[in-house]
Parts: structure tokens; C-alpha cells; sequence
């Protein structure tokens, strides 16, 4: 190595030396030396330290910025620690794993951790039983090395944006003492969204590679539960819309949708009606970014699809377990995936969101504001927007794959040493129509390719290799790339 570092400083400071006493030396063999240089250059850095350099080059801030955000409407305090030491302090054996959609006992919770932990996928669940929950939740916070932090996506969301001093947020949920003595000083709390007892979940998480009986996780992520009243029935929902009068935003963050799925069919059918009667009533010239999260329940997740949700926001934040999910519930495109294998194909992902900009996005004949979507994967994010609505979503999808590495990682600024490029890179733009065959450039990383009035920017992500806490991270991803976005004025 060190071979090479010398021979990069003597290849420069013969060609400064060049510069400074050969005026009159022609420009080509200058330019050759120079091409040499910056060759030899770009190949003493690695994959990484290049897309991390290309990130800051075109990471900048829109024309015109956000002021005020109001973020709603599912807020709690996370109790994060370790799920396996958590299930052996609970006096649980490991065993086969089991999918649960809604968790009943001690015995589901042991199997559902176990199926999700042996896929490494994140997942949330409703546990049913209070009083069983109350008392591993009190296990939990008391647990060595349990960490509480502000949880909930909309407060998560609200809390990363508040991060930035020239902006004002609003959160509206049900914040108890705890979560209001967690948040940022400049996030603002309506009175009417105080409460007395905070909302607990809890978060279990594994590492890449870590063992539980038979079951070993491919990579890091968490297993989210809880039994959350609040929350599930989305009670702050009218409290949230009614005080945007006041506070008037110039951008709307809504997320907890999910949380109604512990509730019974017909109450969460009349819920999800009064939701889109109260979202209606927010002003149109106001956008409405939705942040989507692990759901389990096919028909709900179709009504939200179907019944005036998407026409009615700008935006929409997901991962790949709920693209898969939300094609499944919807009869799209690949709904026969049962699930992903590795790193979600980047054609198979590009078609899913292609199909619902087209069937549920704004058209000439369709009354429908849904513009953008921003998917995120371990491996890579993409943006997708109608063309004509939003600008610097070049910078957005990279400040947002820059947000996983560095939160992921736990650092102000991307560390290469702690990060690894697992995107592909080369892939196809499309698994249905004829493709794009791409190869992905480090020193340029965000791809940009069009269809049919429909613009998709991809980017790498610099995988953290020991991540810290994953809690939060699709959150994070969705604020950042919001923060760097521009949506024009029609």
C-alpha cells in the first residue's frame, strides 16, 4: 500500500512541478498526466469512499425549503434491547419459528421473534393480552442495558426533522411525561395531545449473524410489539388536523395507519372511514407525505389502498417487505412473490412502483395527488416521482441513502471504514416491459431513468457493518430525502 502512496505523490509533484516550469509544454501530454493522476487516484479509493464523495457533491438544498412541518399521529417511548436476552430473561426456549399476526402469549411471541429473526426482516405486532404484555414490558425497561428512546414513526419523523434549527414541527399523539421530557425543544406539543401514562413498545433486536437455538440471522434488524390502545385506535388523528389551522404548516407528515390492525374488522373499517374524512379536510395546497409500516392484514391493507388513503396524499414512505405486501393486497404486478431472496431485485422493484403511480397516481383523468414514492431497502433507495411535481430529488435520494449509513452507524458523517457497497451493480430497470440494462458508476451513484411520464432515481447504500441501532432507520431515511425534496407549485 505504501508502494502506491508514493508513487501517487511523486506522479503529482511532477506534474505541478510540470505546470509551474513547463508553460510552454503542449496542453495534451498536461491532460494525459492529469487523466494518469486522477486514474491512479480513483484507484487507491475504495467503492465506498467514492460513493461517499459523489453524495456530497450533489446533496444540496432545494430552492425552496420547508418551515413548518406537522407530523401525526402515532407516537410512544421505545424500550430497545437485545430480543434474545430479553426471551431468556423471560425463561423462553428457543424453537421453531411461527408467523403471528396477532401476538396472544408468551409462546406466540417466542415464535413469531424466531420466524421473523431467521429472515432477518423487521416486523411489528399487536399483543393482546395486557396483562401478560404489562409485565414483560416492566421486564423489559428494567432489563441492564434497555435504552428508552422516542419511538412512534410520526414522533420519530418529527423528532429527526426537528434536528434542523430552521424548522418548526408540530407532533400530534398521545405523549405522555416520559416521551415530552425525550423530544427535541423544538418540537411543539398541543395540550390536547398531552396524556398521563405513556405508550411502550418494544423493540428486540438481533445482529447480523447472531444465534437462538437453531435460528441465525442473515442480518441485523428488530422485532417490534406491543399493546397499544392509543395508538391502534388512532385517537389523536382529529386533535392533529384541527390544529393545523393554527400552526399552519407548509408540509404534512401522517403515519400510524398500521396500529388499527389490532383492532376488530368493523372498528377498524369505521376508523379508517373517519381518517379519510379528517385527511380530507386538510387544505390541498398543504402535502401530505405517508409513511407506511409492517402490516399483516391483506384486506386492510387493500382498503387503504382502495378507499381515497393514496389519492389523497403526495407521497408515500415504504420499504420492500411492505412494496411486497401492498402488491400482494392489491393483486399488482409480482403478487405472486412470496417473498424476497437477498436484495430485493431492483426490475421487480422498479415495476411494483411503476404500477402504483399508474393505477393510483395523479393523471390528466384521474383526481388522485399521489406524485412520489420513496422505497428503501438495505441495500439501496429509490425514488419515484410523476414528472412536473417535485425537484432536487437527485439530492433526496442521496441524503436519504447518506441518513442510512450515518444513523445506522451511529456517526456525524459516513465512516468508509464502517460501512460496505451491497447494492448490486449492474441490474435491469424492469422485470415486465423491456428493460434498461444498468452499471452502476460509483462516482456517479444516483441512476436516473425514465418511463412513461414517470421519473426513478436509484441509489446505493453504504451498508453500516456493525450497526448500532436499526430502530428508527426507515423513519430517518423518509425525513431526510422530505427535507432535501421541492415540490412545485401548480
Amino acid at each position: 500500500m505504501w508502494q502506491r502512496s508514493v508513487s501517487v505523490g511523486l506522479l503529482a509533484l511532477a506534474l505541478g512541478y510540470l505546470c509551474l516550469l513547463g508553460p510552454e509544454l503542449p496542453h495534451s501530454p498536461l491532460r494525459h498526466l492529469s487523466a494518469s493522476l486522477l486514474g491512479v487516484l480513483r484507484g487507491s479509493r475504495s467503492l465506498e469512499e467514492r460513493v461517499a464523495a459523489a453524495w456530497q457533491a450533489v446533496i444540496v438544498r432545494p430552492a425552496r425549503r420547508w418551515a413548518r412541518v406537522a407530523v401525526g399521529v402515532n407516537a410512544c417511548v421505545d424500550v430497545v434491547l437485545s430480543g434474545v436476552k430479553l426471551l431468556e430473561a423471560l425463561g423462553l426456549e428457543p424453537g421453531d419459528g411461527k408467523n403471528h399476526v396477532v401476538l396472544s402469549s408468551r409462546q406466540d411471541l417466542k415464535e413469531a421473534f424466531a420466524h421473523f429473526m431467521g429472515k432477518g426482516a423487521a416486523a411489528e405486532r399487536f399483543f393482546s393480552d395486557a396483562e401478560s404484555f404489562h409485565h414483560i414490558a416492566q421486564t423489559a425497561s428494567e432489563y441492564p442495558g434497555a435504552q428508552l428512546y422516542v419511538g412512534g414513526n410520526a414522533a420519530l419523523i418529527g423528532q429527526k426533522l426537528a434536528a434542523n434549527p430552521d424548522l418548526k414541527i408540530l407532533l400530534c399523539g398521545p405523549v405522555g411525561p416520559k416521551l415530552h421530557e425525550l423530544l427535541d425543544d423544538n418540537v411543539v406539543v398541543p395540550p390536547e395531545s398531552m396524556q398521563e401514562r405513556d405508550e411502550f413498545h418494544l423493540i428486540l433486536e438481533y445482529q447480523a449473524g447472531e444465534e437462538w437455538g437453531r435460528v441465525r440471522a442473515p442480518n441485523a434488524n428488530r422485532f417490534i410489539f406491543s399493546h397499544d390502545l392509543s395508538n391502534g385506535a388512532l385517537n389523536m388523528l382529529e386533535v392533529f388536523v384541527s390544529s393545523l389551522d393554527e400552526f399552519q404548516p407548509d408540509l404534512v407528515v401522517l403515519s400510524g395507519l398500521h396500529m388499527m390492525e389490532g383492532q376488530s374488522k368493523e372498528m377498524r373499517q369505521r376508523r379508517l372511514m373517519e381518517a379519510v374524512a379528517s385527511i380530507s379536510d386538510i387544505p390541498t395546497d398543504i402535502p401530505i407525505h405517508l409513511e407506511l409500516a409492517s402490516m399483516t392484514d391483506q384486506d386492510f391493507m387493500s382498503n387503504i389502498v382502495h378507499q381515497q388513503v393514496f389519492p389523497l396524499v403526495n407521497s408515500i414512505g415504504l420499504n420492500e417487505q411492505e412494496l411486497l405486501f401492498l402488491t400482494q393486497s392489491a393483486s399488482g404486478p409480482h403478487a405472486s412473490l412470496a417473498s424476497w431472496s437477498g436484495v430485493p431485485d431492483v426490475g421487480v422493484v422498479s415495476d411494483i412502483l411503476f404500477w402504483i403511480l399508474k393505477e393510483h397516481g395523479k393523471t390528466a383523468e384521474r383526481a388522485s395527488d399521489l406524485t412520489r414514492i420513496h422505497f428503501h431497502t438495505l441495500a439501496y433507495h429509490i425514488l419515484v416521482t410523476v414528472d412536473g411535481y417535485w425537484g432536487n430529488q437527485v439530492a433526496a435520494v442521496a441524503a436519504g441513502a447518506r441518513a442510512a449509513g450515518t444513523q445506522a452507524c451511529a456517526t456525524e458523517t459516513i465512516d468508509t471504514n464502517k460501512v460496505f457497497l451491497k447494492a448490486p451493480l449492474e441490474f435491469v430497470t424492469s422485470q415486465i416491459e423491456a428493460p434498461s440494462q444498468i452499471s452502476l458508476n460509483p462516482d456517479e451513484p444516483v441512476v436516473h431513468w425514465h418511463r412513461e411520464g414517470i421519473s426513478f432515481h436509484f441509489t446505493p447504500v453504504l451498508v453500516c457493518k456493525d450497526p448500532i441501532r436499526t430502530v428508527g432507520l426507515g423513519d430517518a431515511i423518509s425525513a431526510e430525502g422530505l427535507l432535501y425534496s421541492e415540490i412545485h407549485p401548480q
